[in-house]
């Protein structure tokens, strides 16, 4: 099993992103679980949730305190001390940014770092900052914890071809490098 925590700002399809990664699981016989956490629900503020993927059914119902994985999907949230507590050495941080790693002060246990301009794809697509598609097209890239192929038809049926096109500008040009 892997454990994911996501980070974002309300508006920015946080919850959303993850149904469709558990549906996609799912769709391809796998388990997946999500749990969102709100804390002041209002547009802007910082959001955050915990998704699961296993070949196997997952029993565990507890919010994610050691991710394998952190996605980001807004890098003003790199400052803040929940955002990267917890990571497991050599864990794995995606996150929407133009800056470089070394900017975004990522933590030495940090393994592989993947960095990909979301909100410009996004932005380019849509006319605004809607970066959650494109995110995931960086997790299918940068994983192989869901099938890309599934994925993409679970983006393609809630949100239409559009944000196919966006997962896969995002897969295309996500930055990967190891610490």
């Amino acid at each position: 099993m892997k454990e994911i925590r996501l980070h974002g700002r309300g508006g920015q399809g946080v919850v959303k992103a993850s149904h469709i990664v558990v549906k996609a699981a799912v769709r391809k016989d796998g388990y997946g679980q999500f749990i969102p956490f709100f804390g002041v629900e209002r547009k802007g503020s910082p959001v955050f949730g915990f998704l699961r993927l296993s070949d196997a059914p997952i029993r565990r119902k507890t919010q994610v305190y050691a991710p394998d994985i952190l996605v980001i999907f807004d890098d003003t949230l790199v400052k803040l001390p929940a955002t990267y507590a917890g990571l497991k050495e050599g864990g794995t941080v995606i996150i929407n940014s133009t800056k470089t790693a070394e900017e975004l002060d990522i933590p030495a246990q940090a393994g592989e770092i993947a960095i990909v301009d979301a909100t410009g794809i996004s932005e380019s697509l849509f006319g605004k900052n809607m970066p959650n598609t494109s995110m995931l097209g960086a997790l299918a890239k940068v994983t192989d914890m869901v099938d890309k192929d599934a994925l993409f038809d679970e983006i393609a049926e809630a949100f239409g071809e559009s944000n196919r096109t966006a997962a896969q500008k995002a897969y295309d040009t996500v930055a990967i490098t190891g610490k």
